[in-house]
């Protein structure tokens, strides 16, 4: 699962719905930034690259000091869309961050995942908005580059039938991987009988896609663990 995760308490919205949210006044060392204001420049920086959002999704905790917002826009590479996900908060308990990649998550329980960080910074009074958000754009389109180049590489890494049971055997038989030891069937079943034709070839990208498919059938939370572990681990074959 990709996306907005809400299960501690914060309620999803509309983008409209951010308008109506109160910020708080600043003080000499906190200076907030309102939720309406932080999407609606980062769809500006999209847009003024010539980004689409295609989907968007937002949750803000009921005191509306927290949000949490997930964009997937229309960079597309081999069936691989690029994300944003964000969160920014009035309370102090995090600062302004947005992360990016082919697997982001953000959840009302503070996790935060992506490929790679795009921002990450303190609601000071010297925060330029404009400007961090379209730097932090410009970041996430160069490091996409290098996402796409490592999908072509997984495509083309061709696995043999023991290097893929070797890899699974690794994951849950000596636990490499933080994931349930019951998904090993699954990810074995997924690779060497796959339900969908583009991940028949028996390459590093397949074996990839066969452990997440595994996980969806995990709650939600768990499921963004296991993801979000999951490249490190498959870092160390290739």
């Amino acid at each position: 699962m990709e996306g907005l995760i809400v299960h501690a308490g914060a309620q999803r919205v509309g983008r409209q719905d951010l308008l109506a949210l109160p910020t708080p006044e600043a003080t000499e060392t906190h200076h907030p930034i309102a939720h309406a204001k932080l999407v609606e420049t980062i769809l500006e920086s999209l847009a003024f690259r010539q980004l689409e959002v295609v989907r968007d999704e937002y949750a803000v905790t009921s005191d509306g000091m927290r949000l949490f917002g997930f964009l997937e826009v229309n960079i597309e590479h081999n069936g691989v869309r690029l994300a944003f996900a964000l969160r920014n908060s009035h309370d102090k308990s995090f600062s302004l961050g947005i992360v990016a990649g082919y697997r982001v998550f953000v959840c009302d329980n503070l996790a935060f995942s992506g490929e790679f960080s795009a921002l990450a910074r303190k609601h000071t009074k010297n925060v330029e908005l404009v400007e961090v958000v379209g730097v932090g754009v410009d970041r996430v389109q160069r490091h996409f580059q290098k996402v796409q180049v490592q999908i072509d590489a997984w495509r083309g890494f061709e696995l043999a039938d023991a290097q893929a049971k070797a890899v699974i055997y690794d994951a849950f038989i000596i636990g490499n991987l933080d994931a349930p030891k019951k998904l090993a069937k699954d990810v074995h079943s997924n690779y060497f009988d796959p339900q969908h034709d583009e991940f028949r070839d028996r390459n590093f990208w397949s074996l990839s896609n066969a452990f997440t498919s595994a996980f969806k059938t995990l709650e939600p939370v768990r499921q963004m663990e296991a993801t979000a572990a999951l490249p490190k681990f498959l870092a160390a074959y290739n």
